[in-house]
């Protein structure tokens, strides 16, 4: 499933080892963590049920957003780009890349040439911070 909206990375180590090599790796390619929602918290404190740690990491490359709000500002619903480290029952983590370029074809714009383009060098980032994490 996870090839069909992203890319998906198996590693091994501690959780917290991998958050922190995804964020690094996001940064060494122009990428900023916006947000970070530590799902298995928010499902303790809000539902009082239990959950494997799993974080959220919206990620935001400032020049890529720019251009892409600046040509089409309802784009602003799909940002910032997902990714995902969840901590795997069996031991490992696996860690989750959106894929740009299937966002623009959900949402229908994916005949805009700037948006295109755009989710193009997001998605050639996106991949060498999959590269970097394998």
């Amino acid at each position: 499933m996870a090839d069909v909206i992203g890319t998906e990375i198996h590693l091994d180590g501690s959780f917290e080892e991998a958050v922190d090599k995804v964020k690094s790796a996001l940064k060494e390619q122009g990428f900023g963590v916006l947000t970070s929602i530590d799902v298995k918290e928010a499902f303790k404190e809000k539902i009082g049920k239990d959950f494997r740690p799993y974080v959220i990491l919206g990620a935001c490359n400032p020049r890529l957003a720019y251009t892409a709000l600046s040509e089409v500002p309802e784009v602003g619903l799909m940002l910032p780009c997902n990714v995902t480290v969840e901590a795997g029952s069996g031991g490992g983590v696996t860690v989750r890349i959106i894929d740009p370029r299937m966002m623009l074809g959900t949402a229908g714009i994916d005949d805009n040439e700037v948006m295109a383009s755009m989710a193009a060098e997001a998605g050639e980032l996106l991949g060498r911070v999959a590269d970097a994490l394998r």
